[in-house]
C-alpha cells in the first residue's frame, strides 16, 4: 500500500502562521537543506566570570554570564577574522565589522537582534544593548536593521535547564554558538602541599555549529579553544 498523498484523518486545529513564523520556517529549512553543518563542543570554566560578576554587582553593575559570552565571542572573532565570514554564491566574504546576533524567544518565534560592532563595546555597554533589544523583540518593535544581517549568532538555552545543544546556522552567517546550563563538576586538584583533594568547578558546555564550506573542523577547534581561554580569563576582555 502506498502512503503517498494520504492525509492525517484525526481532528486538528489549524494554527495560522504569522509572517514572521513563515520567514523563520523558510530560513530554517534553507539552512538545513543547503548548509553542511559541522558541530564541535568544549567545556569552559566560568569561575572567574562569576567572581567578576559579584565584584561588579557591589558597584550596582548588573552583568549576566551571557554578556561575558558575547564579549568573549567578539574578542575571539577579532583574533580570528577567518571565522567572521558569511557565505554567498561567489564564496566566503570576510566581514570588516563584528556584529553578533543574540537569539531571543518571543511569542512570534525566535528573533535575533544584533549588537553592532560588538568587539568595540565594553561588557556593560553590551549588557545594556542586549536588554534593550530583547525588550523590543518581545514587544514586536524591532526595526529591520536591528535584526537583519549580522556576522555571528549566539543562542543560550541554559536558563531553560538545557545542558547542551546544537543550533541551526542563521544564513548567510557561517557560525552559531549554542550555550548550555552552567553546572558544578567535581574534579581532583592538589593543595599547597601537593596532596590530592576534591573541588567543585563551575562549568558550561558550548557548541559551535559551523558551515563546513567556510569554517573547517580545524578552524572551528581553534576558535573554541581561543574562546575558552578568553572566557576563562575575563580580565583579558577589557583589553580589547
Amino acid at each position: 500500500m502506498s502512503w503517498q498523498g494520504v492525509l492525517y484523518q484525526g481532528t486538528f486545529t489549524e494554527i495560522p502562521a504569522s509572517n514572521i513564523r513563515q520567514v523563520i520556517a523558510r530560513r530554517l529549512t534553507e539552512s538545513k537543506n543547503t548548509i553542511p553543518h559541522s558541530y564541535a563542543s568544549i567545556d569552559c570554566n566560568i569561575e572567574e566570570v562569576l567572581k567578576m560578576r559579584k565584584q561588579l554587582a557591589k558597584d550596582d553593575i548588573r552583568i549576566s554570564v551571557n554578556d561575558f559570552i558575547i564579549k568573549a565571542a567578539a574578542v575571539t572573532l577579532q583574533q580570528m577574522p577567518d571565522v567572521n565570514c558569511t557565505w554567498s554564491s561567489e564564496g566566503p566574504h570576510q566581514l570588516n565589522s563584528i556584529d553578533i546576533a543574540v537569539a531571543v524567544a518571543t511569542e512570534r518565534g525566535l528573533m535575533t537582534p544584533i549588537v553592532r560592532d560588538t568587539a568595540a563595546k565594553g561588557i556593560e555597554e553590551i549588557s545594556i544593548m542586549v536588554k534593550a533589544l530583547a525588550k523590543k523583540a518581545k514587544a514586536g518593535k524591532l526595526r529591520p536593521e536591528e535584526y537583519q544581517g549580522g556576522s555571528f549568532s549566539i543562542s543560550n538555552l541554559g536558563m531553560f535547564g538545557i545542558s547542551g545543544f546544537s543550533a541551526v546556522i542563521n544564513p548567510p552567517q557561517a557560525c552559531i554558538l549554542a550555550i548550555g546550563q552552567s553546572r558544578q563538576d567535581l574534579t581532583v586538584s592538589e593543595d599547597d602541599k601537593g596532596n590530592p583533594r576534591l573541588c567543585q568547578k563551575d562549568m558550561v558546555t558550548v557548541t559551535l555549529s559551523s558551515d563546513g564550506r567556510v569554517v573547517d573542523d580545524e578552524l572551528a577547534s581553534q576558535f573554541l579553544e581561543n574562546f575558552r581561554l578568553n572566557l576563562e580569563n575575563p580580565k583579558r576582555l577589557s583589553l580589547f
